[in-house]
């Protein structure tokens, strides 16, 4: 049998391999968008709980049949902006009670669903009553921070919230959000209750900012963090002042430090944890009791 000639031979397998290159960049992208469509709405993490509903119908009540919100999990909603966000309710939601709400924001190179999964707040949260959203990470800025902030006010155009029972997390740059919107001029009115972990802000930056009216504060933070090191103690220090507490915080029960003699009696709390920067403190049940207390 006669053997191909050597040139057309190899002019046939950089003919293949072309065609193999243009078949892997066409495909590429595909690839890429269906990976990044299942990690952001992944539900291996969202198992959700069933509430109580015991004692609820002293809450404020919405109409039955005029929100139209899903029970469960319902993923994928937007702001006017683009930010997106998941949101998490009882599995026995019921759309005539008003729900405290958790709004958890994500950290700088995170999402939504990767901050569900590493928070692990889902299932303790519904079933403690609370409506959890997850919200994606955008460059933060005022404008963003800002943004971030119409999502309680969608959440409630859908789903049955009690606007006073509004409660902000999240860590990091998440964490730098929550305690943001909570001074910010525009915004501070929003949240009844803040608990930020391993935010970026420390009392250079807070320093010039006015106070906000007295607020229930939780500051997680870990002695171990090196990117923002004391950042919590100096923040904590900042809001203390603001909540017009006595200066010198106690231990309590939880390992928590607690300040005392705040205004209006509002909780202003330091929680010092040791893990790196990187990860959630993992004080759940202390957080939910926290925003439980100070939502009564």
């Amino acid at each position: 049998m006669q053997r191909g000639h050597p040139m057309l031979k190899a002019y046939l397998d950089k003919s293949t391999l072309r065609n193999n290159v243009f078949k892997l960049l066409f495909l590429l992208p595909i690839v890429i968008t269906l990976i990044v469509f299942f990690s952001e709405d992944n539900d291996e993490y969202s198992q959700v709980g069933s509430a109580s509903y015991a004692g609820e119908n002293a809450n404020p009540q919405c109409v039955a049949g005029k929100l139209d919100g899903e029970s469960g999990i319902v993923n994928g909603e937007s702001t006017l902006e683009g930010i997106k966000y998941n949101i998490r309710t009882p599995l026995n939601y019921d759309a005539t009670i008003a729900h405290p709400l958790l709004l958890v924001f994500s950290p700088a190179g995170s999402n939504r669903a990767k901050t569900e999964k590493t928070t692990a707040l889902t299932l303790k949260a519904t079933t403690a009553g609370f409506i959890v959203a997850y919200a994606d990470h955008p460059d933060l800025s005022p404008t963003s921070t800002i943004e971030l902030g119409t999502i309680p006010g969608l959440i409630a155009k859908q789903w049955c919230v009690d606007k006073e029972r509004i409660f902000l997390t999240g860590h990091s740059d998440g964490g730098t959000a929550a305690m943001a919107l909570a001074f910010m001029s525009g915004t501070k009115h929003i949240p009844k209750a803040i608990a930020p972990s391993a935010a970026g802000i420390d009392y250079q930056d807070l320093r010039d900012h006015k106070c906000p009216a007295p607020i229930p504060v939780m500051v997680m933070h870990s002695v171990n963090d090196r990117l923002f090191p004391k950042y919590g103690q100096q923040s904590s220090g900042w809001w203390a002042a603001c909540n017009q507490c006595e200066p010198i915080p106690e231990k309590i029960a939880n390992g928590c430090m607690a300040y005392s003699g705040c205004a209006k009696g509002v909780k202003t709390w330091y929680c010092e944890g040791d893990k790196p920067h990187a990860q959630w403190p993992g004080i759940n049940d202390t957080l939910l009791d926290f925003l439980i207390s100070v939502g009564r």
